[in-house]
């Protein structure tokens, strides 16, 4: 076999092994957005103000989730790289899971204690009054979920890590129709239980993430090739040094996610300037690019572990070969993807509005209008979040964090608000700037992916030295 051939041949396989991990890690992210889904279309059937008060609160709620984020997929680059070295894995893997589940737990402790104001915290932000009471009712029951959503992630990181992305995807799958029924029983009051509108909105995603931790942590205890592994032995015992250097890898990556998430929050604050409709034409559009998203987020989440993996085992050109094959796979789906919002975005839209609702055909039409701009910015958000998740395969998270920094908010917001108001664009021109901003990101994270991977291997200072088990 020539090299050519073998080269081929080693692509090939570099692709399905990362289809086979990528693929399990989103449908799970895609159950996460059926989550979400399925809230919006109840409340979006229930009335907009409804919708619109439970988008504005999610300016909050993500914003306060990115810590956790970050830390989760710190942990999930930790123990990838633990795995691939192979000689004391096992105890490094364990120490590394204690100190991302401890991790969770104190990460999401501010978020909780911000989010149970929220209310006031959007009347601050200039929101109407009446939308941030309804956003408050949410907020203060969907906050119990926070801590073992964010575990649930720590977990998920470690069964990719072990090549298992199976059973948090079935646990995500079942608490879709978890979430469905009791929300659909809460907020409407079916089933003998009371009609809680948005709040009962919020207690069944509280359920659902408390569920999808329990029954995560049920599995990794009864199964017999992890139980060996022993990741729960000891885990009262905060582990400082791990917990530091998860801390110094996860930090970045939390800004980085804060960055992000809060361009969007922001951009959600910004729409309540055009009133309740525009807010919920945004919360549609964002749901559904959200949900195309999930795609290449899990084939980011395969690239940090397939990269991460190759790093271990001190493969740097398998590392290389990891990155790009992540990449051109994310390219291939977003182009399909992009395609449709550009084309027949109402059709989309009508999953999500009632036109027979008050108000409801103004804001289908320019909820289309917004979907179509995100059909813009499909593949380069597909290539952003994958180039970030090769790179930190590579403990490379502080470079990335400038690039947010740069490219969502120099660039994308500032971009946003001239559109929006000086230029009279209004909500479309909020998106545009979104469209610019994310363009910016994912030539920068190309670009910082290709500077490390020059020449076909990994330059010298991208060969980070592996964390002591």
């Amino acid at each position: 076999m020539n090299s050519r051939t073998s080269e081929a041949a080693e692509w090939r396989r570099e692709a399905w092994a990362t289809l086979v991990l990528a693929w399990p890690l989103a449908l799970t992210n895609l159950s996460q957005m059926a989550l979400l889904a399925t809230d919006a279309a109840f409340l979006g059937h229930l009335s907009t103000e409804a919708l619109a008060a439970v988008t504005l609160s999610g300016t909050l709620f993500w914003t306060m989730l990115s810590p956790g984020f970050g830390l989760s997929f710190a942990a999930a680059a930790m123990l990838a790289q633990e795995r691939g070295r192979r000689v004391g894995h096992a105890r490094a893997m364990r120490r590394t899971l204690r100190a991302g589940l401890w991790g969770a737990v104190l990460a999401a402790i501010p978020g909780m204690l911000l989010l149970w104001q929220g209310g006031a915290v959007l009347r601050a932000l200039g929101q109407d009054p009446a939308l941030a009471e309804e956003a408050q009712r949410f907020m203060r029951a969907v906050l119990w979920g926070i801590p073992f959503f964010g575990m649930f992630l720590t977990l998920r990181g470690l069964m990719a890590a072990l090549d298992r992305p199976w059973p948090p995807l079935v646990i995500g799958v079942l608490a879709v129709p978890l979430n469905a029924v009791l929300g659909w029983a809460l907020i409407f009051g079916h089933l003998g239980l009371p009609a809680l509108g948005v709040q009962g909105a919020g207690i069944a995603g509280a359920v659902a993430d408390t569920f999808m931790f329990a029954a995560l942590v049920l599995f990794v205890l009864r199964d017999r090739r992890l139980r060996r592994y022993r990741f729960f032995g000891r885990l009262w015992r905060l582990d400082a040094a791990r917990l530091v250097k998860l801390l110094r890898l996860g930090l970045p990556i939390s800004a980085q996610m804060l960055l992000e998430i809060g361009l969007f929050s922001a951009v959600g604050l910004v729409m309540g300037a055009f009133g309740a409709r525009a807010v919920a034409a945004h919360a549609v559009a964002l749901q559904i690019a959200s949900t195309t998203f999930a795609i290449p987020l899990g084939l980011g989440q395969a690239a940090t572990t397939r990269v991460g993996l190759a790093i271990g085992a001190g493969r740097p050109r398998a590392a290389w070969r990891a990155g790009w094959a992540a990449i051109l796979l994310s390219t291939a789906f977003m182009a399909p993807m992009a395609a449709l919002m550009l084309l027949a975005p109402e059709a989309l839209v009508a999953l999500f509005l009632d036109p027979a609702n008050p108000g409801g055909p103004e804001t289908a039409a320019l909820a289309a209008t917004l979907l179509f701009l995100a059909g813009l910015f499909q593949l380069s958000d597909g290539v952003q979040v994958v180039g970030a998740g090769a790179l930190r395969g590579l403990h490379d998270t502080r470079v990335p964090m400038l690039i947010a920094a740069g490219g969502y908010w120099a660039l994308g917001f500032s971009a946003a608000l001239a559109l929006a108001f000086p230029a009279g664009f209004g909500p479309a021109g909020i998106w545009a700037g979104l469209v610019i901003g994310l363009l910016g990101v994912a030539g920068a994270m190309s670009w910082r992916w290709a500077g490390l991977s020059r020449r076909g291997g990994l330059t010298p200072r991208a060969r980070l030295a592996p964390i002591a088990p």
